[in-house]
């Protein structure tokens, strides 16, 4: 029914930036609340940020501390169309990052852990030091 597509992964430095995108298809997205996930080998997925559906009237947005002042999250509406700008990136920022939606979820919701219903196939992003 939805589908999400990641893009914008790669190998960087430490201290470099990427911006990852993931685009959305089959609902209506701007109900949906977005989140960015992510899994290193070996380990758990985790939470990295979220941003809440865009009627919700609450807070918009959320941050694991791990990145927190290093990343945003922020959606484009009219693309259909989330990003990640990661800034300032460290070697254990180096995972596989997902997408995934919820239907009129907030950010607070998706870090809390709540299921999503739709997950994107992820993007690669390493950090050499």
């Amino acid at each position: 029914q939805v589908q999400l597509v990641e893009s914008g992964g790669g190998l960087v430095q430490v201290g470099g930036s990427l911006r990852l995108s993931c685009a959305a298809s089959g609902g209506t997205f701007s109900t949906y609340a977005m989140g960015w996930f992510r899994q290193a080998p070996g380990k758990e997925r985790e939470f990295v940020a979220a941003i809440s559906w865009t009627g919700w009237p609450g807070g918009s947005t959320y941050y694991a501390d791990s990145v927190k002042g290093r990343f945003t999250i922020s959606r484009d509406n009219a693309k259909n169309t989330v990003y990640l700008q990661m800034n300032s990136l460290k070697p254990d920022d180096t995972a596989a990052y997902y997408c995934a939606a919820k239907p009129f979820a907030t950010a607070q919701n998706m870090y809390g852990g709540t299921v999503p219903n739709y997950w994107g196939q992820g993007t690669q992003v390493t950090v050499s030091s």
